[in-house]
């Protein structure tokens, strides 16, 4: 994943101090000198024994991470390949393989979520010393140069269909398993260190990962918690002195970047591309599974995935095997569709649905080149990568019915296929649009009734917003404070707002801009027309049509004003208000109490239409301040949007009382700055439309 960056902006210089004596300055030592807990374990017979013996080494895991409860049953459930060598290679027969994570030069952490290290049992509380310690013990172990008494590193096997072709086994290349912890609340949870370095899966990569993008999936991985959307979480982000070379955006201009880490916290990592490791030679790429014909496998797998993590459907149909899978098949099909529509409601575009990123028990999981949509269009495509157009926003229901049916293949023959293709036709698109528009009157404070035209009305919302260029989480927002008795004043009042939250013309021409060259263009529709062959390995007849498009409307724009532009989004706005008017009335008739009705309504808006999301230019300030030294914009993000929905903003820095008294005038200035810009409820600025994420 990679973000532009913008030169000349905010260089921050604050830097997380790590000097306290005792214990604090052991862990802080063994830090700075990583290479005692590189050495091997022993012999993987010994299993957890040897991940201990490697985590008590240099002083151990102590009171606070001390508490962890391992018990990992993936890895007593499922093969295990015992070799620990970390060479690129095919891994057949297993699911996991053992390896050992890469030490990192002085790590140190980003930030934590404590709401995500609360499902493991790690409660914040105490004084500021001992939460300095806290941070230490963690950027110590959750950067991988400490193991945990009780973790098992490994790496899970799986293949996946990448952009809609079939690519062998890809496998966690960067990601490794730690271990399940028992949570205090009777939940298991896999731990999982992102960017630990090399496995057999990495292929020809280091398996690492930079800060950029590790900032990046921690803060959405928490911000998509908090807005009620199934996820995995993030714990901890911890970078380090250590460094890889990365060329952004494959253009020949590499620099060096900080190898930073994340731990990943979900139920289960499994995903749709776990059970594709039995898949036969394909047809088109020629491509196959590393574990073809072990359907003893696949029973194992499907044995530890129902009966873990949908015990219901186990206890239910334990006696017939079929009967019981249709039901795994059928609840993994409704979930999988829930969550693209709560995906859909907040504007939200993974990116990269291929098969090895879907999760087998309905989470968003792994956040790449991800983004939410800032103005609203149906076709944007949040991956620069992506030049087809395949994982579009308007394209994520269809895909993720597509990858299901992939998984439908995957589990035969112990669930048949015509048994889960007819669940999937009977059950699918239903359940999509049950939910997205369950989710939708509440974003539209329809409360009292559901009415057959409320799909209409919705349809017709987002087609406003298009044709003005609407912001579509500011937009919905407002919308609470739109009144059904408003007089001609406050609803002149009312469209200034909603006017303000339109794209203005520069923004309307930095996105309409033509992207590509008269000659190429007239080449390339000659080629079309002449040799539709040659044509396709240059390009696609959407590509094409797209930049006639932006040509078009590119044009219109040289001969609008300003003035005629807002004149032309009241215009807009005042017809689909007065549709929305008509609805809300219909809403009220027999209620005594409209007042009451009222006060319902915006509650149920407010808490469905979030005031903060993070929107791609608030993690490249959060991502530029951390790469000069400066972690407390990252930690004020995530303060923010851990309240997604709250009514004020605030920017006070997150520090302790040791980096309060060490903070430099310098790094003050820059918090300054941080607090004085344009608030994060704001529309985004002109320069975040040059942003690029790959």
């Amino acid at each position: 994943m990679a973000a532009a960056l913008r030169s000349g902006r905010r260089r921050s210089l604050l830097s997380v101090g790590l000097g306290s004596p005792g214990r604090f300055g052991a862990l802080r030592a063994a830090m700075q000198h990583p290479t005692a807990s590189s050495a091997r374990a022993g012999s993987p017979e010994r299993g957890a024994e040897a991940a201990a013996g490697l985590g008590a080494g240099g002083g151990g895991a102590g009171g606070w991470l001390g508490a962890l409860r391992f018990d990992n049953l993936a890895l007593r459930s499922l093969p295990v390949e015992p070799s620990e060598d970390s060479a690129p290679r095919a891994v057949p027969g297993a699911c996991f393989c053992r390896v050992r994570p890469t030490p990192l030069r002085n790590p140190r952490l980003v930030a934590m979520s404590l709401p995500a290290l609360a499902l493991l049992g790690l409660e914040a509380a105490g004084p500021a010393a001992e939460m300095e310690e806290r941070e230490a013990e963690a950027a110590l172990y959750f950067s991988g140069n400490r193991l945990l008494p009780g973790s098992e590193p490994a790496a899970h096997c799986y293949c996946g269909h990448q952009f809609g072709s079939f690519a062998g086994q890809l496998g966690d290349g960067a990601a490794m398993y730690l271990g399940e912890v028992l949570g205090p609340r009777g939940g298991r949870w896999e731990m999982q260190l992102k960017g630990a370095g090399l496995t057999p899966f990495s292929r020809q990569a280091d398996g690492r990962k930079v800060l950029r993008s590790s900032i990046r999936e921690f803060l959405c991985s928490e911000a998509m918690f908090h807005l009620g959307i199934p996820t995995t979480r993030a714990g901890t982000c911890v970078t380090s002195d250590s460094e890889v070379v990365r060329d952004i955006f494959y253009d020949g201009n590499p620099k060096k970047e900080r190898c930073t880490v994340v731990l990943r916290i979900a139920s289960t990592f499994l995903r749709f591309g776990s059970f594709e490791i039995f898949k036969p030679t394909d047809e088109y790429t020629g491509r196959k599974g590393p574990s073809v014909n072990r359907n003893d496998i696949r029973i194992q797998m499907l044995d530890y995935v129902i009966g873990t993590f949908y015990p219901e459907i186990q206890e239910a149909y334990s006696d017939n095997s079929i009967q019981r899978n249709a039901a795994f098949f059928k609840e993994i099909t409704k979930r999988t569709a829930r969550l693209v529509a709560e995906w859909q409601c907040v504007g939200f575009c993974h990116g990269v649905l291929n098969t090895d990123n879907m999760s087998i028990v309905g989470l968003t999981i792994d956040y790449g080149p991800f983004g939410f949509m800032d103005r609203y269009d149906p076709e944007h495509i949040c991956n620069g990568s992506d030049n087809t157009g395949r994982y579009a926003y308007n394209k994520q229901p269809e895909i993720c019915k597509w990858n299901l049916g992939k998984l439908a293949e995957a589990l035969v023959p112990e669930l048949p296929l015509e048994i889960s293709e007819l669940i999937l036709e009977e059950e699918y698109d239903a359940e999509f649009e049950k939910h997205y528009l369950q989710k939708m009157r509440k974003k539209l404070g329809l409360i009292q009734l559901e009415l057959e035209d409320d799909s209409k009305l919705v349809s017709e919302l987002l087609e406003t917003m298009h044709l003005t260029g609407g912001d579509f989480t500011n937009i919905f927002y407002l919308l609470s404070s739109f009144s059904v008795d408003s007089d001609p004043s406050r609803l002149e009042d009312f469209l200034e707002k909603l006017a303000s939250q339109c794209a203005s013309m520069e923004e309307l021409k930095v996105a309409f801009k033509p992207q590509m060259d008269p000659r190429q263009l007239s080449m390339m529709l000659m080629l079309a027309q002449s040799n539709p062959q040659l044509f396709a390995l240059f390009g696609t007849k959407a590509n094409i049509n797209k930049e006639l498009e932006r040509i078009e409307q590119f044009t219109k724009l040289q001969q609008l004003t300003a003035a005629d532009l807002l004149s032309r989004n009241k215009r807009h706005w005042t017809e689909w208000l007065e549709k929305y008017k008509v609805r809300l009335q219909k809403e009220i008739e027999g209620i005594s109490d409209v007042d009451a009705w009222n006060t319902d309504r915006v509650k149920v808006m407010n808490s469905n239409n979030p005031k903060y999301i993070l929107r791609n230019y608030i993690a490249q300030n959060a991502i530029e301040a951390a790469e000069n030294g400066d972690f407390s914009e990252v930690r004020n993000v995530l303060k923010l949007l851990e309240n997604p929905f709250q009514e004020t903003e605030s920017f006070t820095e997150v520090k302790g009382d040791t980096e309060e008294e060490e903070a430099t005038a310098a790094a003050a200035a820059c918090a300054q700055a941080t607090r004085s810009r344009l608030p994060y409820c704001s529309k985004p600025p002109l320069w975040a439309s040059e942003l690029c994420v790959t």
